[in-house]
């Protein structure tokens, strides 16, 4: 058979596992394009032949949905971790089409005809409570894709999300050729002055990468760039301050300029998103996104963030204080006088070590990856009854360095599985860390077994890769990332819903998503959880027990300056989709005066002048995060909480673990988006949340 007729893999059944191994560029417009076609059909038979029940329109719906789902996102999927300019072309040919399909299938009138039909009828009380909840659901989600949109408004609605679309994309494009751009080439002794073995080894081979064949840890050249491990590790350690400041003021003007340039794309998002929001009945787009997301309002979501920020401002600023007096205290009165942001890492590096008397590269010996993922592994199975098996060789992957993973139950039977991408790769990776779905749990598309289709996700981390004949060492925050990430996917995969439509993280409202990640960091600060990830690479010891006393220690140490980060990240978004109008009769006032006016409350040292970190701001330009970014904060309060329920239990005690999890992992990880979080929370919790446990954490209150 010749390549030409072979079947495109792209239209493979979502039954078995992506061909990854031989998915291609060439194959993205001819394989999506048949299967717009095939799934437009779909679309035609149910808009002639649905009818206002369960079977007739909410299943015929889904199976649609995860047709395109299953197939597009395999392309989104490589554009993420495998990035090229073919692809890219590819994706951009290809993207308009199926936003169009998409948009189409949401307003269709016949379809909404139906949906409310099987509400208004008195058919909806013959539905169980995750029904209905999807039918609601469903209804909202075409109510907000302009199905009541007619004439024109209806075209310049379509116009506008095709517009966004293609945006969104260009934005992520741009940021990753930009961070790629950067490089700094240190070549003598006295540019890698504080630099550790373990970077200079990382940057040494990030020279030969790029092509300097001799380079070494040892004698250079070294290779600094903006991706995560590099950029954090350099602005920790390296003492020289002209080279932070460099290195700094790249990042926050990556895609600011040139043909690269994100500024002219945020002001047409924002406008775009503002003129969405009028034609849905929306006086802004922070109200849009929040009437579909747990807070329900700009003003609680708001509420919160304030909240947060009084208790934490004035501990962020005796940070502050506390930083500069240390600084004098070792001859930078300079700096002390005169401190910018490329000092602050550096110096909080110094006291945090000072203070604790450890440094994070004693850490980083103590946790190679792949003892940490056996330690992650046993957690999961003490507290959901689970194992984790390595399954590396069962499925095609993108990349050597991909691993795969099923999780079954105690007696064997078979949950989920997952594949991690650990490593970061510039060239061709967008930055950051997510968890996506390959595919969800249904009973629409049973097994053999004639059981529900068995959930598989894609966790995927930018972590420090090997280095010589060393694995990854990783630092303590990707520890934490790791955990992070490992909680959407728990999430994805333990759920006990059958309906595709509410299982996992789907029909889970966006700000209640990261409870089950930000809960899984907690356990990086349990004695036995992170004693049992180390084992020295060198010595084989075990982390010792008054290191991770001071691990515990330094728990909270700058936590309001960390928190009051993430509120200015979350009121400067909802700040620029909520009160800041792009066309509006402040004409003058521009995105990066929102920025200094924001920042003049939520932080305490301003940014300088030429920051343009918005034009890197991918979680609200190109994410899902746009007038959503507070999430965080208010998924944490719910995490920190649930996490208290473990504390109440006790964390020495295996009986009361054991059967807490088993109650987490009921509620929390089983019911998926077949109930209002709000509702799952207390079904856990048994009362509604509260930010106690959050501001002890972050030792803003006394324990």
């Amino acid at each position: 058979m010749t390549s030409e007729s072979k079947p495109n893999p792209l239209l493979q059944d979502a039954s078995t596992l992506p061909p990854f191994d031989v998915i291609e560029p060439a194959h993205v417009v001819p394989g999506i394009r048949a299967l717009l076609e095939e799934v437009e059909a779909m679309l035609a038979e149910l808009e002639a032949k649905g009818t206002s029940s369960w079977e007739g329109i909410v299943e015929p719906l889904e199976r649609m949905h995860d047709r395109l789902g299953f197939g597009w996102g395999l392309v989104e999927h490589l554009l993420s971790v495998k990035n090229s300019d073919a692809l890219r072309d590819a994706y951009k040919t290809m993207e308009p089409e199926v936003v169009k399909l998409s948009m189409k299938i949401a307003r269709s009138q016949e379809i909404y005809r139906r949906l409310t039909g099987l509400r208004e009828k008195g058919e909806a009380g013959k539905l169980d409570a995750a029904q209905e909840r999807i039918l609601e659901k469903l209804i909202q989600a075409a109510d907000l894709a302009g199905v009541g949109l007619e004439g024109e408004e209806r075209e310049r609605f379509q116009a506008l999300k095709l517009e966004l679309a293609e945006l969104s994309t260009r934005f992520g494009n741009h940021l990753l050729d930009a961070t790629k751009a950067f490089r700094l080439q240190l070549l003598t002794r006295e540019e890698i002055e504080g630099l550790p073995e373990s970077y200079l080894k990382s940057a040494a081979q990030s020279a030969r990468d790029a092509g300097s064949e001799d380079a070494s840890a040892e004698s250079g050249p070294w290779r600094v760039s903006l991706d995560a491990p590099s950029f954090l590790g350099f602005m920790n350690h390296s003492a020289r301050r002209d080279l932070r400041e460099t290195l700094y003021r790249a990042l926050v003007s990556r895609a600011s300029e040139g043909e690269l340039d994100n500024r002219p794309l945020i002001d047409a998002i924002l406008k775009l998103r503002r003129e969405e929001s009028k034609l849905l009945g929306f006086e802004t787009y922070a109200e849009l996104s929040l009437s579909r997301k747990m807070a329900g309002s700009v003003e609680r979501a708001e509420k919160l963030l304030e909240e947060l920020r009084v208790v934490s401002y004035d501990a962020a600023q005796n940070d502050l204080d506390e930083l500069r007096d240390f600084m004098r205290e070792h001859g930078a009165d300079e700096t002390a006088d005169n401190t910018k942001p490329w000092d602050i890492a550096f110096w909080s590096e110094r006291l945090r070590e000072a203070r604790f008397d450890f440094s994070e590269e004693e850490l980083r010996p103590y946790f190679p990856l792949p003892h940490v993922l056996d330690g992650l592994f046993a957690l999961a199975k003490k507290l959901f009854d689970i194992d984790v098996v390595a399954a590396d060789g069962e499925a095609p992957v993108w990349h050597e360095d991909v691993r795969f993973f099923r999780v079954r139950a105690q007696d064997g039977e078979d949950l989920a599985a997952f594949y991690m991408d650990p490593y970061s790769r510039p060239a061709e990776k967008r930055g950051g860390a997510w968890m996506n779905e390959v595919v969800g749990r249904s009973r629409l598309f049973p097994r053999a077994s004639g059981e529900a289709r068995l959930p598989v996700a894609y966790l995927v981390c930018n972590g420090s890769p090997p280095v010589d004949d060393k694995p990854s060492l990783m630092t303590f925050r990707e520890i934490e990332t790791l955990f992070h990430e490992f909680g959407h996917t728990l999430q994805h995969m333990l759920t006990r819903v059958d309906y595709g439509l509410a299982a996992g993280i789907r029909n889970v409202e966006w700000d209640a998503v990261e409870l089950p990640s930000q809960f899984m960091e907690n356990w990086c600060y349990h004695r036995e959880t992170l004693i049992g990830l180390s084992e020295n690479v060198e010595t084989k010891e075990k982390l010792p027990d008054w290191f991770f006393e001071k691990i515990l220690a330094a728990r909270t140490f700058r936590s309001a300056s960390h928190m009051l980060r993430q509120l200015n990240f979350g009121v400067l978004d909802l700040e620029l989709h909520h009160r800041f109008d792009p066309s509006g009769p402040d004409g003058d006032e521009t995105v990066f005066d929102v920025q200094r006016r924001v920042a003049d409350k939520t932080t305490v040292l301003p940014p300088i002048p030429e920051d343009r970190f918005l034009c890197g701001f991918s979680h609200i330009f190109q994410g899902g995060y746009s007038a959503g970014y507070y999430s965080y904060k208010w998924a944490e309060v719910l995490s920190a909480d649930a996490f208290g329920a473990f504390e109440e239990a006790g964390l020495d005690e295996p009986g009361a673990i054991e059967s807490t999890g088993k109650r987490f992992r009921d509620t929390i990880l089983s019911l998926g988006g077949s109930e209002s979080p709000m509702e799952v929370f207390k079904r856990f919790r048994g009362r509604e949340p509260s930010t106690e446990a959050l501001l002890r954490h972050s030792g803003l209150v006394r324990a």
